[in-house]
């Protein structure tokens, strides 16, 4: 088998293509032949030393394949089925060791990529919008980096549950793509919290979903009506600075969280709800995936690269 192995932390360079021994399932694996991963910032931070890693690794946490082999006591799953996994190191490869409890069927009409592409960024979308902040209809939305893999997830699921979209990106051809999505309005990041207040009335949004961090999250604060929510679930431009809570009363008793998709995937039976609404909603053609880049495994730093920049708008993937 042919994996992706990162020796020391440091620029996309350190990962580098292996030729490595075929692994044997044990007790409770599958092993996958996977035919796609996806490529995700968690990647790249663990790749550069920002998450510490232990060494040597195989970077890469979502993948889609089909199953070829099975260890003792699997029974839920038969070789040649079609499977999709998140939270599981090691999908940069073009076979996975994967236990059976963190596995997902694929149902018919969606494809391998779609569904490697939809896993992680998909069920980030769905807890955020029916967990963290349950959106309903007469909630306001601000959501930022919306033409991203996330962002554009998170725009449509925000539609689906009945709400207002207000979404922020870098360009024109990003905020066009957002529309294209749903949004109801769009705005550069220039001076958004003005903009905001004047498409609100004055009154600011009910939640900011934000994944850029660092150079938004104050501005995020601003856009806020009393009581509202700051959901901070990434850090694409950096890590916020510490912040004094005496700030989120001056502003209106505002309400701040950071989760992550780890504490909403807590038992199997979760797994199944979100990837199963999810992959239910893109067969039945009520959510788009939209793939920017494939990259052949040899390029996953070309695709790192890409992501990083956040010059891509929606998922790169990385096919073995």
């Amino acid at each position: 088998m042919r994996a992706i192995r990162v020796h020391q932390h440091g620029e996309p360079e350190v990962m580098q293509l292996e030729d490595l021994t075929m692994p044997t399932p044990g007790p409770g694996q599958v092993r996958v032949r996977v035919e796609a991963s996806g490529v995700n910032f968690i990647d790249i931070y663990q790749c550069s030393g920002q998450y510490k890693m232990n060494l040597p690794f195989t970077p890469g946490q979502e993948a889609a394949g089909v199953v070829d082999a099975l260890g003792d006591g699997v029974s839920s799953f038969s070789v040649g089925d079609r499977v999709a996994s998140a939270f599981t190191l090691g999908m940069y490869a073009s076979h996975a060791l994967i236990a059976a409890e963190k596995l997902v069927p694929i149902p018919a009409g969606v494809d391998s990529q779609t569904a490697a592409a939809a896993m992680l960024q998909g069920m980030t979308a769905h807890y955020l919008t029916i967990d963290t902040f349950p959106l309903r209809e007469g909630h306001t939305a601000l959501i930022h980096a919306a033409a991203g893999g996330t962002g554009l997830l998170l725009v449509q699921m925000a539609k689906l549950r009945g709400a207002r979209v207000i979404a922020t990106a870098s360009s024109q051809q990003k905020l066009s793509l957002a529309r294209e999505m749903g949004a109801d309005e769009t705005v550069f990041y220039d001076d958004f919290p003005a903009q905001v207040k004047a498409l609100t009335g004055g009154r600011g949004v009910d939640v900011v979903y934000d994944s850029v961090g660092k150079d938004t999250f104050e501005r995020s604060l601003e856009c806020l009506r009393p009581r509202g929510y700051l959901v901070l679930f990434g850090q694409s431009s950096g890590p916020v600075a510490p912040l004094d809570p005496q700030v989120l009363n001056a502003k209106g008793s505002l309400f701040l969280t950071r989760p992550s998709l780890g504490h909403h995937l807590q038992t199997r039976e979760e797994l199944l709800l979100r990837a199963g609404d999810v992959f239910g909603w893109i067969a039945a053609g009520a959510l788009k995936v939209r793939i920017d880049r494939v990259y052949p495994l040899a390029q996953a730093a070309d695709a790192h690269r890409a992501l990083a920049s956040r010059e891509t708008s929606g998922k790169v993937l990385l096919l073995p």
